[in-house]
């Protein structure tokens, strides 16, 4: 086959999700609008709510349409062409430092694009190119989700999620009308076509919202999520956690008035994520981490139970001078029993110890004759 033949053909297969996409929009603008609220606007006793319903519906189906357009056309961002980020730079020239690294403590670097990997920064082989803080690869937009277009597409589903939830909620009543036996069937048709299909999505797009809405909240892409759920350090640690302002800043933008516009993207090149608020938020980590270990090694200090103090038994006869005692409570009796005595006071001799009946035998012959 052709190289150029199927290049155009697998061009034409990723755009099939987008016109998908697009007939769904479509269709339900079309049902919602002439099926509910033009005869909401037609009736005079209802008027006043499909007049507010209306606005709220266009606007959000608005801003969910120039979100879903930015998020198509916005370059996610790229590995810029510096000689700092090249894979075999010149020796005079300073790299860049970074946090992610190889198990063999290396810079990590792509082969396809011989380049040096900012933190963050995956190549992905749909869009032949490397992506700055990639999420993934999105054939819905037929674009990568990264560090630029990210916001648009979190947008994306926060729109989507109140125009199908709206949708559904609204439409209820003229549904239900619907279902009457003078209804022309193809209105009756539509009506349930519509409802159920805004459903269907509306729960499949909450669910997805809400996953993204944990993962900013935690300072992790996709990636990274799929990438901790394979080691047993848990999803709660992020390197890059400005805390929860800062982490919805790092997405949204700085500006708050301007989080549920789809304008004024995130602040930065996206090459670099470490911030004073990052190192912050790691220094208190570590600091509850102490702390933390050290109030359970106390805890464990004061549950463990004393050493028992080993009585050792007199011999009254004589021997060899073992006390016959173990080598387990030879540790714990001598020291500790000579700690316990008053500095007034010595240890009884041992009679049944050879230095003992030496002493004593000395005794008898001085007092002989």
């Amino acid at each position: 086959m052709d190289q150029t033949y199927q290049t155009r053909v697998m061009d034409t297969a990723r755009v099939l999700p987008v016109a998908f996409v697009v007939v769904n929009i479509v269709s339900l603008y079309v049902i919602y609008t002439v099926y509910h609220l033009i005869p909401l606007l037609q009736n005079q006793d209802t008027y006043s709510e499909g007049f507010t319903q209306a606005i709220v519906f266009n606007v959000a189906t608005f801003l969910m349409m120039v979100a879903y357009i930015r998020a198509i056309m916005t370059n996610p961002g790229n590995i810029p062409d510096d000689p700092t980020w090249e894979y075999v730079p010149s020796g005079a020239v300073e790299q860049a430092a970074t946090q992610e690294k190889k198990k063999t403590g290396e810079r990590r670097h792509c082969k396809w694009c011989a380049k040096y990997k900012p933190d963050r920064c995956h190549h992905c082989r749909v869009c032949k190119t490397c992506i700055l803080k990639m999420d993934h690869h999105c054939p819905w937009i037929y674009n990568c989700v990264g560090f630029r277009n990210y916001k648009y597409f979190f947008l994306l589903l926060f729109c989507t999620t109140i125009d199908c939830h709206f949708i559904v909620w609204t439409m209820a009543s003229s549904v239900r009308a619907g279902t009457a036996p003078s209804t022309p069937f193809m209105t009756m048709f539509l009506l349930l076509f519509g409802e159920t299909l805004a459903a269907f999505l509306g729960v499949l797009v909450t669910l997805f919202f809400s996953f993204h809405i944990y993962l900013m909240f935690k300072a992790m892409t996709t990636i990274e999520f799929c990438e901790k759920s394979q080691r047993r350090g848990g999803f709660d640690a992020s390197t890059y956690d400005r805390g929860l302002v800062g982490n919805i800043k790092a997405v949204m933008g700085e500006n708050p008035l301007l989080w549920l516009l789809p304008v004024a993207g995130p602040t930065g090149r996206g090459l670099s994520f470490v911030t004073e608020e990052t190192r912050l938020s790691k220094d208190m980590e570590v600091g509850r981490g102490m702390r933390r270990r050290a109030h359970q090694k106390g805890e464990a200090q004061k549950n463990v139970a004393p050493k028992r103090r080993v009585e050792r038994p007199h011999m009254s006869g004589g021997g060899t001078g073992s006390t016959g005692h173990s080598e387990e409570d030879s540790y714990t009796s001598g020291s500790e029993e000579a700690s316990t005595l008053q500095p007034t006071e010595s240890p009884e001799p041992d009679v049944g110890s050879s230095s003992s009946r030496l002493a004593h035998g000395e005794a008898l012959d001085s007092k002989e004759p």
